[in-house]
């Protein structure tokens, strides 16, 4: 398994250990997957996935369920596609570590409930400070791309630039991932 260098050191205090980026199908989630996996198992810690993925479709159960398949069973899976922060207060205890995955579509799943993005995201921020354990996150980095040719793809694509930019700034590390290389930022 990958040794993850300095992040191996970090406290549970302060904001997320952990922030990942990276495009999709760019390797961030198994990255994020096989950090959180070390430190379960180097400190025996119970290991917590938060999903925000919805299953509008056949193809996206099967992914889902692959996805669930290739956590193993030592995981704990909690659903939370529109509130984070609830299942940040929740599941966050000595004895184990959060794995949210991903930002990206929670703040999709967001804006298409028309909450007030701000406010969602200061709440998933105020979570995330008061933590009582670690947290890696993953996001994609969607400034890569074209600019979007609707107005909801760029107000989507703004969001989540500055959302991206809030929890890389609170994250104590933050590493993003191409084609499954790992590249350090902080």
């Amino acid at each position: 398994m990958a040794r993850f260098g300095a992040t191996d050191r970090m406290s549970s205090s302060g904001g997320p250990a952990l922030f990942v980026l990276g495009g999709a199908r760019s390797g961030k989630s198994r990255y994020a997957q096989k950090w959180v996996e070390e430190r379960a198992g180097a400190q025996q810690l119970q290991p917590v996935y938060v999903a925000t993925a919805q299953a509008f479709d056949v193809e996206m159960a099967e992914r889902i369920d692959r996805h669930r398949q290739d956590r193993g069973a030592e995981w704990i899976t909690v659903e939370a596609p529109l509130d984070i922060p609830s299942a940040l207060v929740a599941e966050a205890a000595a004895g184990r570590i959060l794995l949210v995955d991903c930002l990206t579509l929670w703040l999709s799943n967001v804006m298409l409930a028309e909450r007030e993005v701000e406010a969602s995201c200061e709440e998933l921020l105020a979570a995330l400070s008061s933590c009582g354990c670690e947290v890696a996150l993953v996001s994609n980095e969607v400034g890569l791309s074209i600019v979007p040719d609707n107005p909801l793809g760029r107000r989507f694509r703004d969001e989540q630039g500055r959302l991206n930019q809030r929890i890389a700034e609170a994250s104590q590390a933050v590493v993003f991932v191409a084609a499954g290389l790992p590249l350090k930022l902080k």
